[in-house]
């Protein structure tokens, strides 16, 4: 998927448990487990919202976009 999800890295600038961010967004614990692993195929705004909330950033401080064309690219300039 092209989709990355860096959640684990911004809960660990944070310094924030994944068990204490379910707590505070009021999403389950096996919800965010499943979006912090790039399981989830999908992501609610209002989730997001929620986490980009509690977690004080952007939503492209926990989703970023990776192009597979980028790197053929980058193979066929070399």
């Amino acid at each position: 998927m092209s989709i990355r999800v860096t959640l684990d890295r911004v809960l660990l600038d944070k310094r924030m448990s994944l068990t204490e961010l379910s707590e505070r967004v009021g999403v389950t614990l096996a919800n965010l487990s499943i979006l912090k692993t790039g399981k989830a195929k999908a992501v609610r705004f209002s989730t997001l919202e929620a986490l980009c909330r509690e977690l004080d950033c952007q939503p492209g401080d926990i989703l970023e976009f990776d192009d597979p064309r980028a790197a053929d690219k980058k193979i066929e300039a070399a």
